[in-house]
């Protein structure tokens, strides 16, 4: 009779544990992250958002642990078991902080960039960080000497160092091109070997670049950080865009200015990536072999923008001065032959 009332008061305590849980993810949790998503913190949304997933196991552990410890069962190994169940609640735990930790990474990044997906290599970095600290936290706590520990992972460390020499190159170089933030993940880059594109990621290993075709160039990050690199996005999105044009030499140059100018302020304000606010001018340079030549500067919101503004621009540019009657001078070039009078003895003497 004494062990059927142990049973049921665990088996209470179990209940009462596991509905608490219930309600807690059901009810409370949802009320937090409402409050929390009004709070200009981003740790406190972190925290909400894992704990849905984690509130019902460590219920279910306290829910266990309680009934063994108040119910009043005589179970065997019940220390192995009551360890056993700590054991788990702090591994779990652990992996609770590092989701917290990758999750704020995360979120912060994207506070500070819109437009910046996820960063792999440094939530990864800080994910395992957060593990391996948690690892030897419970070893401790059990009572296993961590100095011999620490020891072998510091020979084993120099082993795998020397074993890996590229690997951890490319994650170091990795880390340095974040901390940097020379480029970001996001950014639309070019290299001096001619790929370009939008940087996906940057892993532990390499970085991972989308060209406009839709296809990926995967750069190891060593090869990466030693590179010649143009990057569009720094220190603004917002880039010149440079059209070279000429006319004939008959054109009034005034009225030349003057009617491109107008287009180009059109195409500002009417094509998608133009910026409007922009102030388009032209600058005279060359007095070339056919025609006078300048440059039209006109402005993109970002890199990609600059070929259908170019596209747009020598369109309209090209109907508009057929309008007008300036000519764009094909590339000619005229020889003129001087007429010589010869000597009328060197040429009796050359016929006879």
């Amino acid at each position: 009779m004494r062990v059927f009332h142990g049973v049921t008061n665990a088996l209470i305590i179990f209940l009462c544990f596991l509905l608490a849980g219930i309600f807690l993810r059901k009810t409370l949790l949802p009320r937090l992250m409402t409050c929390a998503s009004r709070t200009p913190w981003i740790i406190d949304k972190a925290i909400v958002s894992k704990l849905r997933r984690w509130v019902v196991p460590w219920f279910i552990l306290f829910g266990f642990i309680s009934g063994l410890e108040y119910g009043d069962v005589q179970v065997p190994h019940y220390k192995f078991m009551n360890k056993t169940c700590l054991i788990v609640l702090s591994v779990s735990i652990m992996f609770f902080l590092a989701e917290v930790v990758g999750e704020f990474i995360k979120a912060y990044v994207r506070k500070a960039d819109v437009n910046i997906p996820q960063v792999s290599i440094l939530e990864h970095f800080t994910k395992w960080l957060v593990i391996v600290l948690g690892v030897l936290i419970i070893l401790y706590s059990l009572g296993v000497p961590i100095g011999p520990i620490l020891t072998g992972f510091g020979i084993g460390g120099l082993a795998v160092a020397l074993a890996l020499q590229d690997t951890l190159s490319n994650f170091f170089s990795g880390l340095h091109l974040l901390m940097s933030k020379q480029i970001r993940p996001g950014d639309y880059i070019r290299m001096d070997s001619g790929e370009e594109g939008y940087v996906v990621d940057i892993t532990w290993r390499n970085t991972v670049i989308r060209e406009l075709p839709n296809n990926y160039v995967i750069v190891p990050n060593a090869k990466l950080s030693k590179a010649t690199i143009k990057n569009y996005y720094l220190p603004h999105k917002e880039m010149a865009v440079l059209v070279q044009v000429g006319v004939s030499y008959d054109s009034d140059l005034e009225k030349v200015e003057k009617v491109t100018i107008e287009v180009a302020k059109e195409v500002m304000e009417d094509v998608v990536g133009g910026v409007p606010s922009f102030e388009p001018l032209i600058r005279y340079h060359t007095f070339s072999d056919f025609s006078i030549n300048f440059t039209v500067v006109l402005r993109a919101q970002e890199v990609v923008d600059q070929h259908l503004i170019k596209h747009e621009f020598v369109k309209r540019l090209h109907k508009r001065y057929k309008r007008e009657g300036i000519e764009i001078p094909y590339p000619v070039r005229k020889v003129y032959l001087k007429e010589e009078k010869w000597d009328r003895e060197i040429v009796d003497g050359s016929s006879s």
